[in-house]
């Protein structure tokens, strides 16, 4: 992991010869804009690079960096109400974008916001985390500065930061600031992970020499695949997949870092074999496909989904992530010596052999053109599928269930949507839903962070403003970082947040139970009330019963089409999803295993 720090004494004149010392007496410099700044250069490549909206929280640090941000035609800075949810803001403005950025202060700031980095981190994103540091000249001083743990050592934030990001840079030298900012920002992009870059306080308003001229947009060089074990990884491939009487394709999370749904999709085209995604790649894989079959999630998959691919006798699995939560305590049904494993840069192919330096795109794309065409599969599933039946209607004034309200949730979605699921029981609520060609969907499965979802909803309505978000949120998460709606609503964001009042956390409850599991109850309605207090387009409403859901969401489509929505539907705390009972008690087990034999 790099990690680049500059020189410490920004007051010593820049040397005129590259190695040489400082000459005695007067150097000669030339002519400096004051245009020519470090804040106008991060400015200006945030914008290059897509983060046209930067979250924010101002502390004493990033001031004056905030005021170079602001200058920026092309950038708006969006204040948040803390760090965390503006990291989960940049986050969820890199899912649609391809790249998000946030600014917080020194330390206080930082750490912070590290909890939705390390989010970032886990979900492949490349977030430019950029923090307001100590002034340049306080470094190795032996001074105590405020907003640390009261030690003369800086360092300390940016040692947390090593593990959850793949760069970090700290800028206290105008001399290598801009080399330093450059490369942070092109790691971020190449690696698809965050960045750290920490600034000095006193440096963004300096002229230097190095930032004379607009910044010459990223060209990065493209990873390229290896070409012999390109055509060897195809050739085994080909050979075990077509020899195979009823392969299947299912398509993983990396398939987004990898660049290549396209590839995947073109795949699917030409072999004709039964499509499925992984849980956390919903949203990757088109779901209009006529082969697609559903998610794949061991025993809560899709109906008659994990039928299917555990009887293959071959699968492809694309980018996946098998971890305790995919595998539903790790119980999946599936043998090594019938899978072939495709990475962002591997193939590994049964229990051998594996090729390195192979990128996923141009391995699918090369698979394509050398597959036989096998329906078997795909066939096996039409003969066995049975459409699902309905939730069976509400009676007048009867309790509203949650399969009913995800029923009507169905219906609102088109190509002019996406839905963000919260953790919980949305998880697996919202897997049900069939996605229209177009439609977004996000979740967070890897790190699996209650809150998540009200920032990375700012960041991601923020960043896809011809969509209507449609949140699914569970009490008890929006409780952690229920203060962004705020922001919401001072952006303008039109979002519909359906708050799923079971008073409590109810994903907790089916793995393991207890009296902390069950939180205060809020008036959730009166709260966003008093957060909009008259100040923007905002229509809140509570509701019961079948009936008066159904006059919300034609209110909220409609009359309210141009406010942000915030639907409480109350519904009972034992109301939950089949999947999830499921899912808890598999997971519980694989919590509670006992220690291994010494």
């Amino acid at each position: 992991m790099d990690t680049k720090i500059g020189p410490l004494d920004v007051s010593k004149p820049p040397c005129n010869e590259v190695g040489s010392l400082p000459h005695n007496g007067t150097v000669s410099t030339p002519l400096i804009s004051s245009e020519w700044t470090l804040g106008r250069h991060l400015a200006r490549r945030l914008v290059q690079i897509g983060a046209t909206d930067v979250f924010s929280v101002p502390g004493d640090f990033n001031l004056t960096l905030l005021d170079h941000l602001i200058a920026e035609p092309g950038l708006t800075l969006v204040g948040c109400c803390n760090e965390l949810n503006a990291g989960y803001a940049a986050d969820g403005f890199a899912r649609s974008r391809g790249v998000g950025a946030c600014v917080v202060t020194f330390t206080v700031g930082g750490l912070s916001v590290i909890n939705a980095i390390a989010g970032a981190y886990s979900e492949n994103l490349p977030v430019i985390c950029i923090v307001g540091g100590p002034n340049s000249n306080d470094y190795g001083t032996n001074r105590i500065l405020h907003h640390t743990i009261g030690l003369p050592d800086f360092s300390q934030e940016m040692r947390c930061f090593q593990t959850v990001t793949c760069y970090q840079a700290v800028v206290n030298d105008l001399d290598h600031a801009h080399e330093q900012i450059d490369t942070a920002i092109s790691t971020a992009l190449k690696e698809s992970k965050p960045v750290y870059i920490s600034i000095s306080c006193n440096l963004p308003a300096i002229p230097h020499p190095t930032f004379s001229r607009e910044p010459v947009p990223f060209s990065i060089s493209p990873r390229l695949s290896n070409h012999m074990g390109l055509e060897a990884a195809v050739e085994v491939a080909a050979e075990f997949l077509n020899k195979a009487v009823k392969p299947v394709l299912v398509g993983g999370p990396k398939l987004r870092v990898a660049k290549a749904c396209g590839a995947f999709v073109e795949l699917a085209d030409t072999c004709g074999y039964a499509l499925a995604t992984m849980p956390s790649a919903k949203g990757l894989v088109p779901e209009h496909h006529p082969h697609f079959i559903g998610t794949y999630w061991g025993a809560v998959s899709t109906a008659f989904c994990a039928e299917i691919v555990e009887s293959a006798d071959a699968y492809l699995f694309a980018g996946p992530i098998f971890n305790d939560y995919s595998s539903v305590g790790y119980s999946l049904l599936l043998k090594k010596e019938k899978a072939i494993i495709v990475q962002p840069d591997r193939v590994v192919i049964a229990n051998g052999p594996a090729f390195g330096c192979v990128l996923m795109k141009d391995f699918l794309s090369a698979l394509a053109k050398r597959l036989k065409h096998n329906k078997t599969a795909f066939e096996n599933y039409h003969r066995i599928f049975v459409p699902e039946g309905h939730p069976l209607k509400c009676e007048p004034n009867e309790a509203l269930r949650v399969n009913v309200l995800f029923q009507h949730i169905q219906k609102m979605l088109s190509g002019d949507t996406a839905v963000i699921a919260e953790t919980g029981d949305s998880w697996f609520n919202c897997q049900k839903l069939k996605l229209p060609e177009g439609c977004g969907y996000e979740f967070q499965m890897q790190y699996g962070s209650i809150g998540w979802s009200v920032g990375a909803t700012l960041g991601y309505a923020q960043a896809a403003k011809d969509k209507r978000v449609i949140a699914c949120i569970g009490d008890g998460s929006f409780q952690v970082t229920a203060q962004d709606v705020s922001t919401m609503l001072r952006c303008g964001q039109r979002t519909i947040i359906f708050l799923i009042n079971n008073g409590g956390y109810t994903i907790e409850v089916e793995i393991h139970d207890g009296p902390y599991n069950v939180i205060k109850n809020w008036n959730y309605t009166g709260l966003v009330d008093a957060i909009h207090n008259g100040e923007g387009k905002c229509w809140t409403t509570k509701v019961r019963f079948e009936e008066e859901l159904i006059e919300a969401i034609a209110k909220a489509t409609g009359e309210k089409k141009d406010c942000l929505c915030f639907i409480e539907v109350v519904v009972h705390k034992d109301d939950t999803s089949k999947e999830l009972l499921e899912w808890g008690s598999r997971v519980s087990a694989a919590n509670s295993r006992p220690p291994n034999p010494q």
